[in-house]
């Protein structure tokens, strides 16, 4: 399967009517075993990936070191289309940056409003929006369904708004319409919250997960019910088999 018809697929598989789940791996291994369990799509999360670099998140990691694992992912399961979280850019160019993915072989990206590299300070409402559509006009120009979830941290830095929920509205609201193809408000707080999200929004919506505990809006039927067209794990995967990991060692002392 070439690049083009993954991203076409990835894209579609987010308009099925049903919620598309895209367990977040982090190396060739954790890739192959979640493909071989059936999903249709997997999402790289930037925190795993950093872990299992010994690295840290927050662009602790450089592009290069970044993109380094997305090509070991996307080697690993080569029909199967991979999005890779690319934290707020790296400081790169949006050309630069859906260049190069396309090359390390991801057909999507998360992109965020917060800068880490530069103290972490929040991206205004249309600096957040250009970025994405920069992305998007080189996703455009390359020829691929370039799948690009534009995230907000409104809500895990909620003390800096007086409504969390509408600055997320706005945001995404802008993202939408500079061309992102999915909203991704990250650590929305509750099902009121999250609807509110979902009414206010034209596209599919991306929220987090717990794979053992379930969403801050309740189980996987409860955001099928909802209508939330995508979920994903971020680092939360990776740190619930860590117990497991550590059971089954712990008997070989």
């Amino acid at each position: 399967m070439d690049i083009a018809t993954r991203a076409t697929t990835l894209l579609e598989l987010h308009h099925t009517g049903t919620t598309l789940v895209l367990p977040n791996v982090w190396d060739a291994w954790s890739a192959r075993v979640v493909a071989d369990a059936g999903f249709p799509a997997l999402s790289i999360g930037s925190h795993p990936l950093a872990d299992s670099r010994g690295q840290g998140d927050n662009e602790d990691m450089s592009l290069d070191d970044a993109l380094d694992g997305v090509r070991r992912i996307c080697s690993a399961v080569p029909d199967v289309p991979v999005t890779a979280d690319m934290e707020a850019g790296y400081g790169a160019a949006p050309a630069e940056l859906v260049e190069r993915l396309l090359e390390a072989g991801a057909v999507g990206l998360n992109i965020e409003d917060t800068v880490h590299s530069e103290g972490g300070r929040m991206r205004s409402v249309a600096e957040h929006a250009d970025y994405i559509g920069g992305l998007r006009r080189a996703a455009d120009a390359a020829g691929v369904d370039v799948v690009i979830n534009a995230r907000t941290d409104a809500f895990i830095k909620s003390d800096q708004f007086e409504d969390p929920v509408a600055e997320a509205i706005t945001r995404m609201l802008a993202c939408e319409e500079a061309g992102s193809r999915c909203s991704y408000p990250v650590g929305a707080p509750d099902a009121a919250s999250l609807q509110r999200l979902l009414d206010a929004l034209a596209g599919p919506l991306n929220t987090i997960a717990n794979p053992r505990k379930g969403s801050a809006a309740g189980s996987l039927e409860d955001l099928q019910v909802m209508g939330v067209h995508r979920v994903t794990f971020g680092p939360l995967l990776q740190k619930e088999l860590a117990p497991d990991l550590t059971a089954l060692v712990a008997a070989w002392k």
